[in-house]
């Protein structure tokens, strides 16, 4: 499985490449989310690409990785939350809109999807950014970290 854009490779990483994440994590939330992804992926395996971490690469410098982001499953209503984040010094260069855009219009064509969504807090003007310029819309509701957004079929 691999979704391409302009500049980017994006592509579920297994397993054992989740293991390792997780075991050089330094930050716990994220070795925590890491580890409730990689139980999603144990748990549905026949529906891994939807709790597997995937890792955005440069296309023109391969193994680099600029960020990567996870889907939170399928809802039964054919919702799926994203998640994402780049790595430091990557901020700037419109790789997390690219990736957003790509992965949202691939996820909104899955069978049994029909929205996509994304939390943010509140304060993260540049995450808020990022959401609209891949089309995402602000749903007028907040979850447990802020802000939703959404993108949907119609």
């Amino acid at each position: 499985m691999n979704i391409e854009s302009k500049r980017l490779n994006l592509f579920p990483i297994s397993n054992d490449e989740m293991r390792d994440l997780i075991e050089n994590e330094t930050i716990e939330e994220l070795r925590q989310a890491y580890g409730e992804m990689l139980q999603g992926c144990l748990d549905h395996p026949e529906k891994r690409m939807w709790y597997a971490v995937w890792f955005m690469e440069l296309k023109e410098n391969p193994e680099t990785i600029v960020g990567d982001f996870c889907f939170k499953g399928v809802g039964n209503d054919g919702t799926v939350e994203i998640g994402y984040g780049l790595r430091e010094g990557f901020c700037g260069n419109g790789y997390m809109t690219e990736a957003l855009l790509s992965v949202s219009e691939w996820a909104l064509k899955q069978n049994g999807v029909n929205k996509v969504i994304a939390e943010t807090t509140e304060e993260n003007e540049a995450s808020k950014k990022v959401l609209q310029r891949a089309g995402f819309l602000f749903s007028g509701q907040y979850g447990e970290e802020g802000p939703v957004y959404y993108k949907s079929n119609g």
